[in-house]
């Protein structure tokens, strides 16, 4: 039985990581704007209070917080480029998703997406192989290099981009 919070698979590293997966997680992350365009595209107010699942989060606040997501990686990556395996702070995203601009319209945070996105896949094509080794600790999962959370961010925009899918479909 398939499980809805996890529509295209729970992520996992390939067992050693080559340049072409990154540069095809850049390209996920670079591309996940226009897809997100492509699917949120005519749909109506109503259809963005729609769930994938039961109690799970609305197609609205899926996209509020892939924003918010890809904004505090963004910053993670610029810290692990500029520091020293900086630890970086998590933030509870279940508190965020029900702040009051959550409830802004959604062509906010799809302009924060796209502008974001152009940036961070600017960035992440300018990287070395040794840049894409420098790592940051998250208190929760220990170190993390650059080159695994490409490869996390571009799989987590897919991920949500699933869930809104299904969600316009139900």
């Amino acid at each position: 039985m398939r499980d809805e919070r996890y529509p295209i698979g729970q992520f996992q590293y390939p067992e050693e990581i080559l340049e072409k997966h990154v540069a095809g997680w850049i390209e996920d992350i670079r591309l996940l704007p226009r897809k997100l365009e492509e699917v949120l595209s005519g749909v109506s107010e109503q259809s963005l209070g729609k769930t994938y699942r039961e109690n799970s989060w609305t197609v609205s606040q899926l996209v509020h917080h892939i924003a918010d997501s890809h904004m505090n990686s963004y910053i993670r990556f610029k810290l692990a480029l500029t520091e020293e395996e900086p630890t970086i702070k998590p933030y509870n995203e279940v508190k965020w998703a029900n702040l009051p601009d959550s409830e802004m319209p959604i062509a906010v945070s799809y302009k924060m997406i796209e502008s974001l996105h152009e940036r961070w896949a600017y960035l992440l094509t300018s990287l070395t192989a040794e840049q894409l080794q420098r790592a940051f600790k998250h208190p929760d999962t220990g170190l993390v290099t650059l080159e695994q959370a490409v490869g996390l961010y571009a799989w987590h925009g897919k991920h949500h981009l699933a869930h809104i899918q299904n969600a316009l479909v139900n």
